[in-house]
Formats: C-alpha cells, structure tokens, sequence
C-alpha cells in the first residue's frame, strides 16, 4: 500500500512530466476541419486562447492531484484520478492544437502549477464534501469559460471549436460527478475569489 511520502513523489514527478509536456493521451480523438482558409489573425487568436485552455487544463492537473494527495476516502480519490485522467487528455489536445497554429504554451506556467496544487490541498483539507465543491465550482467556472471561447474563435476554425465544444462537455460532466457525490456547495464569497483568480490567470496567460 502506497504511503503519503510515496504519493507526494508521485505527484512530484506527474508535476514535472505535465509542465515538460511529457504526457501522452489516453484518447486521441480525431478532429477534423483544416486550417487552409484560416488568416494569420484567426490562427493566433485560436492559439492565445488555446494558451488560456491549456493553462487551464495545467491548473486541473494540479488541483485534481493536490486534492486526491490528502482525501483519504479510497472511492473518492479513485474519482479524482479519474477525472485527472480526462483532464490530462484537455492537456495533450491543446497543446497539440497550439503547435498547429503556431503559437506556444504560457511561461507562467510552473507559477500557476505550484499554485493551483497548494489550493487543491488546502481544499482537500476542508474535508471531502467541501472540497467535491470546490471541484464542482472550479468545473463550472471552466464551463462558462469555455463557452466564451467558443463565441470569440471564428466560425471557420472547425478544429479548435470542436476541441472545445468536446471539453466543455465533459467539464460539465466533471461538475454532475462531484454533485452526484455529496459535493458541498461553496458560499458567494468563495465563488467570486474563484472568478476573480481565473480572471487574472486568463488575462496573464493570454499574453504571456
């Protein structure tokens, strides 16, 4: 049986292989459209906001895994990593579509993992009902978000809103998991620091 050192060195090192982009997708769906008729100004919109979505997708690695390092309840860490694992898929598809564009990922993104990894135990913490709704609100937010992405990327840029329209989808899902498992709702308060956070890291991770 794993001990809590030997968790904390596993983290550690799915940390370092997300940041390196040293993972590989359990699902390689296939996006169709081609980039033929995009213009040079349609391309780096889609990459900068991929950039966003793939910072995204590095800040839920971090909290799915900072949150299943400290819950003790079997089942539902087993659900955290579940979820670790489509996220991890988000991951690779966006990084992907920014090389295809030509754009690359964010340089804030070490900062935003280590970040994001301390938030997700600090929620873990609060105790497992709380934190379901910390992920059930940090995966609404994500559906919202992605939802704004989807009216700012060109009607024409098929593959990138695909991509999105298949993440949100399954975000939205993550959400409906957390609820079916006891999630806890979180006070207005905490809601409106969330929006504010992703706010900041959008904005940052769009042009940095």
């Amino acid at each position: 049986m794993a001990t809590f050192l030997d968790r904390i060195i596993e983290e550690v090192d799915q940390g370092l292989k997300v940041l390196s982009g040293a993972v590989s997708p359990k699902r390689d769906l296939d996006f169709h459209g081609s980039d033929e008729n995009l213009s040079d100004e349609q391309k780096k919109l889609s990459a900068k906001l991929m950039r966003v979505n793939h910072t995204g997708e590095v800040c839920a690695q971090a909290l799915y895994l900072g949150q299943s390092t400290v819950e003790k309840n079997l089942e539902i860490r087993s659900e955290l990593t579940q979820s670790a694992d489509e996220e991890l898929d988000h991951l690779v598809w966006t990084q992907r579509r920014i090389g295809e564009l030509g754009g690359r990922t964010s340089l804030l993104n070490p900062l935003f993992y280590v970040g994001s990894f301390a938030i997700g135990v600090m929620a873990g913490l609060t105790g497992t009902q709380r934190s379901l709704g910390f992920l059930q609100e940090t995966e609404r937010q994500v559906e919202a978000h992605l939802t704004g992405h989807l009216d700012r990327v060109s009607v024409e840029d098929e593959r990138t809103r695909t991509m999105i329209a298949q993440m949100r989808d399954e975000e939205r899902s993550h959400a409906k998991r957390a609820e079916h498992l006891g999630a806890e709702p979180l006070p207005k308060p905490v809601r409106s620091m969330m929006r504010l956070m992703s706010k900041v890291m959008t904005q940052a991770t769009f042009r940095i």
